[in-house]
């Protein structure tokens, strides 16, 4: 945004994103790039056949497959996470700003149209999320007029 144009500036939450992420589809997602050879098969065995399970006082439970999310204190899960959300921007005509799970977009608003615009990018990012199975948190989405 040029300084002194109005705007809307919407911040976006995926809930529990670095959880979210579903295997399969981000596998999928991975080789877009060109992340081909070693690289690819090193990934996609970090991902397969990942097992979990919850101790508390020295009290475990059964362990239970993990078919998605990436663990966000890696260096490669928030990586994989962005490469998972990519295609985000595909589509939208606000501009948008993106670091690991955080979300921005923003567009000048001007006249009714710009509104109706800005309405149809949402819907998109509401239709994005939906298919690629990752929830917003909408109590922690705001937007900001300036």
């Amino acid at each position: 945004m040029a300084q002194g144009d109005p705007g809307e500036i919407l911040y976006l939450d995926f809930q529990k994103a670095f959880d979210r992420v579903p295997h399969q589809r981000l596998f999928s997602k991975i080789s877009c790039p060109g992340i081909t050879g070693k690289v690819l098969s090193w990934t996609g065995n970090w991902l397969k056949d990942r097992k979990q399970r919850v101790g508390i006082n020295g009290q475990f439970s059964e362990w239970r497959e993990v078919n998605s999310g990436v663990p966000p204190g890696s260096v490669q899960g928030p990586v994989l996470f962005n490469i998972s959300i990519n295609d985000l921007l595909k589509g939208l005509n606000s501009e948008m700003a993106k670091f690991a799970d955080d979300t921005k977009l923003l567009k000048i608003v001007k006249i009714q149209a710009d509104c109706k615009e800005l309405q149809k990018d949402l819907t998109k990012l509401g239709d994005w999320a939906t298919k690629w199975q990752m929830k917003l948190n909408v109590g922690k989405c705001k937007g900001m007029h300036i």
